[in-house]
């Protein structure tokens, strides 16, 4: 299928924008500001759509060039496809309400500290990093469990239990990218239906058999936002301080089915 910018949905909070820098550059940037105020600048193709519905199922291809502010933005920036299994646009007033659903996702990703945001021990939990999740039961009691259980995220040991439970029902792969987020480079997925690759300027970053459920939704954004949920069960989520604006730039943005 043909893409055009404007198939994109922009979704930003008070003094963050999405602006057109250049004739097919895209730049999305949050203002300054401290923590405990939420700030985010976000394109995607789904925000109205029920999960059915959203765009994306393989073969696909999606390939863009990006470049970010800084090698350390605080809070998290990235792109990719995604299933928003928490319905993420609600809480700036946008997008539609959705019940949640374990995660299916394919992206590059870049987490600061405090982030930590892997299962699994051995794979990458914050810097900048290429991730996939497949959860083969789109919405399973595990949330229920886990909604009934929130009082418990207060305690480490419980906290433990529920991580080592959740790696049974969502499986993760991922891998570090050691280009600097702050040149240019061209990054490409390739989603088949039982694989999945990362490139970076047409070296490979990740193969993996970890392919996500579609229909997926592509997303792009960077925010202020951090979730750590480690090995020592001790759960923190909030939102950073930007002592200056924080940036991505996109151009050369192509995504069609196989």
């Amino acid at each position: 299928m043909g893409f055009a910018y404007e198939q994109l949905i922009s979704r930003t909070t008070p003094g963050a924008e999405v602006i057109e820098v250049k004739p097919g550059t895209r730049r999305l940037e949050i203002p300054r500001g401290p923590g405990g105020a939420y700030r985010l600048a976000q394109l995607d193709d789904y925000g109205t759509l029920t999960r059915s519905k959203f765009p994306w199922c393989p073969p696909m291809q999606l390939s863009l060039c990006v470049r970010a502010a800084a090698i350390e933005i605080p809070g998290t920036w990235g792109f990719g496809l995604w299933n928003d299994p928490f319905s993420m646009a609600i809480r700036d007033g946008g997008g539609k309400l959705r019940i949640p659903a374990l995660p299916n996702a394919s992206w590059f990703f870049h987490a600061s500290p405090p982030n930590h945001l892997s299962l699994e021990d051995h794979l990458p939990a914050r810097g900048w990093f290429a991730a996939t999740y497949r959860s083969t039961f789109r919405i399973h009691p595990l949330l229920w469990i886990g909604a009934a259980a929130l009082p418990l995220l207060a305690i480490p040991p419980a906290v433990r239990f529920f991580r080592h439970l959740a790696r049974r029902f969502i499986q993760q792969d991922g891998a570090e990218i050691t280009a600097s987020p702050t040149a240019w480079h061209t990054y490409r997925l390739d989603w088949d239906a039982d694989c999945m690759r990362f490139e970076c300027d047409s070296l490979p970053i990740l193969e993996t058999k970890v392919a996500p459920l579609g229909p997926l939704g592509l997303v792009i954004w960077v925010d202020n936002t951090y979730a750590a949920i480690p090995p020592d069960g001790r759960v923190r989520y909030g939102t950073l301080e930007n002592p200056e604006p924080a940036w991505i730039e996109i151009r050369d943005l192509s995504i069609r089915h196989l």
